[in-house]
């Protein structure tokens, strides 16, 4: 499995690729930078979609607008370049922004808040009539996420104390519970970043600083690990018609590639012989 270059745009912080099955393309984010990316596999060719406030994390809507998380706690409904606000701050997150997000098998989403210098950020949950729920205190980084195949329970990834957490899921409700240690990486590993979970419900993880990607198995055990060229590997997410692609983002995160490598700040490809299984979809009310 060797990583193919798909798109060197020398990006500061790529994340959040996601495949949009209706267009069959791959979105994907700059967050600093402030903008949207989408790919068009069948040619190859990318290009910008959007520019304004940085973007932490979106999910794809049922009727395939994209639901942007931003900075200040900030929500909005992206679709052919318009723009419409569920939300345009939240409060205590005005110092902040979103992170990491993925909706749940009813079409709410779990959303993250960054710390600042100010508090630690937080877990959300945006239920379908728009409220915003606090699930979850004194987080520093929120990152990957991503459920069980019998959609029981769910993993969650905190970047900073280098820990993938496992909570207990209740569909109906939304509600999580008894969140214990999943996964610890070493300190000379880098810190884990994006997550997916493949059609076999083992788990991909990006590592950031780790200049890696790892592949688990259900009860945490290393399956799989494949090397790249960039020292910040930022997260992943199946594509393509069969789900077979792995999509890969990298970053630079403000340094250059002398030191990050020759492929921070990209995005990459691999075709790891398992399949992926479509992302939910949100279902947040305007």
């Amino acid at each position: 499995m060797q990583p193919e270059l798909i798109a060197d745009g020398k990006f500061d912080t790529a994340e959040n690729p996601l495949w949009h099955p209706i267009q069959r393309r791959l979105y994907w984010t700059d967050i600093p930078n402030g903008r949207l990316f989408r790919l068009d596999p069948a040619t190859g060719a990318w290009e910008e979609c959007y520019r304004g406030e940085p973007v932490g994390g979106f999910t794809l809507q049922a009727d395939g607008a994209l639901l942007l998380f931003m900075a200040r706690g900030a929500i909005a409904r992206w679709q052919d370049g318009r723009l419409e606000y569920l939300r345009r701050e939240t409060d205590g997150e005005q110092d902040g922004r979103f992170n990491d997000v993925i909706a749940d098998p009813r079409g709410r989403v779990f959303c993250g808040t960054m710390q600042t210098p100010a508090h630690k950020g937080r877990l959300y949950r945006l239920d379908t009539d728009g409220t915003l729920v606090p699930i979850l205190e004194g987080v520093s980084t929120p990152n990957g996420m991503g459920f069980t195949p019998d959609r029981a329970h769910m993993y969650f990834t905190d970047s900073h104390i280098r820990r993938i957490t496992l909570f207990d899921y209740d569909e109906p409700t939304g509600a999580l519970s008894r969140q214990r240690l999943w996964l610890e990486t070493p300190p000379d590993q880098g810190s884990p970043d994006g997550l997916t979970v493949d059609a076999q419900g083992f788990v991909w993880s990006a590592r950031w600083n780790g200049s890696a990607l790892y592949r688990f198995a259900p009860d945490a055990a290393e399956a799989d690990r494949i090397g790249f060229p960039a020292r910040k590997v930022s997260s992943i997410s199946f594509g393509g018609g069969d789900y077979e692609d792995l999509y890969v983002t990298t970053a630079l995160a403000g340094g250059t590639r002398s030191a990050e490598g020759a492929g921070a700040g990209a995005l990459f490809r691999l075709r790891p012989g398992v399949r992926g299984v479509p992302e939910f979809v949100s279902r947040v009310g305007f």
